[in-house]
């Protein structure tokens, strides 16, 4: 039994794109899908799917790199908020990252956005990770 199931799923992309993978199998969770929505809604990655196979089922990512250079799209993921330690913020104190070019995705009441969104919607939350 995983103890983190966020830094797994994080570990799993990191690892994939250090390795030169273009797909990648995570197991699904409701947060996971909703944070992979995210990546792909920012252009961090290229695609996705969910597989409903087994009692969980699982996400399958597509990783996105450039063409020319071979770089991937996801540069560095870091874990914010841990289960010893939580990190929330309030909508007025959401952070930036990499002053506006990384994004920051947040768990809020109204679902899993980044922080520039709940930003614009006045309201606050974890802060699960950053992505740069």
């Amino acid at each position: 039994m995983l103890s983190d199931p966020i830094s797994d799923y994080l570990t799993r992309i990191r690892n994939a794109v250090s390795a030169g993978h273009k797909v990648v199998d995570i197991p699904a969770s409701n947060l996971k899908k909703e944070m992979t929505r995210v990546l792909h809604e920012q252009g961090y990655i290229r695609k996705y799917k969910f597989v409903d196979e087994g009692p969980q089922g699982s996400i399958k990512i597509a990783l996105k790199y450039d063409r020319v250079t071979r770089k991937p799209a996801i540069q560095k993921l870091v874990r914010i908020s841990k289960p010893g330690l939580r990190k929330y913020s309030k909508a007025k104190r959401l952070p930036r990252v990499l002053n506006g070019l990384g994004v920051a995705i947040i768990s809020t009441p109204d679902g899993v956005m980044t922080a520039k969104e709940a930003k614009g919607k006045h309201v606050g939350g974890e802060v699960l990770c950053y992505v740069y």
